[in-house]
């Protein structure tokens, strides 16, 4: 059976914690990303989890706009992630996109809508994959009904597997987690770039991510956003060949023709059309 095509959240993805200087919800939802996520999990001390949790809703109480609002909650194992579902149910206004971290099985997502979705609202689903167990059990955990997207989370992963945070390092992790996600038609997120100083080293990453195939990739900081935007945006060169790419095809009007000395068939052509979508053409 043909897996559905989800529509994806975003390509850019901020996070910002629920507790802190409240200008930095105004921050997350201006400054440009496709998504902003208030956080409840890492960046929320134990003890100050329940205010987090009432605060987090002011975060959807402006008007709807550009920016597609969602929210990561705790682990579900974990009695703060079960009180962030109930919570999010009597939220005035809430996410349209849901992160769960540590999800280890097509359940967690499950659990998830059933206790979010009502008539009229039943919220992206993303599963944040952080663990090694997670990355094994990816072939069942992307045909979760409701699932919407993957979310690598590579500090976790890193450190339950002892290893560095370089790319290359975890290049097993991302490269299994993209080919599951496309083998669902789901989009695949990267995890933030955490140095907020190395502009270069992030452009590097970020480039390596969408020649893996990952759709997009978070952000900590809004210095961030344009070095991540620009490289998930095709080049001139990637433009310029792919629409040589389609003008050859309906010239020829055959399954087969060369562009540059190069032999093009039904899977660059669909390619081709892929990148002038992504640049805003037909």
């Amino acid at each position: 059976m043909t897996a559905a095509v989800h529509t994806p959240a975003g390509r850019t993805w901020i996070i910002t914690p629920a507790t802190g200087d409240a200008s930095r919800f105004t921050t997350a939802q201006t400054c440009g990303a496709d998504v902003a996520l208030v956080d409840l999990e890492d960046s929320v001390a134990p003890d100050h989890k329940p205010a987090a949790r009432t605060r987090a809703q002011t975060f959807f109480a402006q008007p709807p706009g550009a920016c597609t609002l969602g929210i990561r909650i705790n682990a579900l194992i974990t009695r703060d992630g079960v009180q962030d579902l109930l919570a999010i149910t009597q939220y005035p206004s809430r996410p349209a996109v849901v992160l769960v971290p540590m999800v280890e099985s097509a359940r967690d997502v499950e659990v998830t809508a059933a206790v979010l979705d009502t008539t009229g609202y039943t919220p992206q689903i993303y599963a944040l994959i952080e663990t090694p167990r997670a990355i094994d059990k990816l072939p069942s955990i992307v045909r979760a009904q409701r699932l919407a997207g993957l979310f690598f989370g590579s500090a976790d992963n890193a450190r339950l597997l002892g290893c560095t945070l370089d790319w290359e390092t975890l290049l097993y992790a991302r490269s299994r987690l993209v080919s599951c996600a496309a083998d669902a038609a789901l989009p695949a997120v990267d995890a933030p770039y955490f140095d907020l100083n190395d502009l270069d080293g992030l452009k590097q990453e970020a480039e390596k991510d969408r020649a893996l195939g990952f759709h997009g990739k978070g952000i900590v900081h809004p210095r961030q956003l344009p070095v991540v935007a620009a490289a998930f945006h095709p080049t001139e060169e990637e433009i310029t060949h792919a629409r040589a790419v389609v003008a050859a095809s309906r010239q020829s009007g055959t399954g087969i023709v060369a562009v540059g000395g190069h032999m093009v068939g039904a899977p660059l052509l669909a390619r081709a059309h892929a990148v002038l979508a992504q640049a805003g053409e037909s």
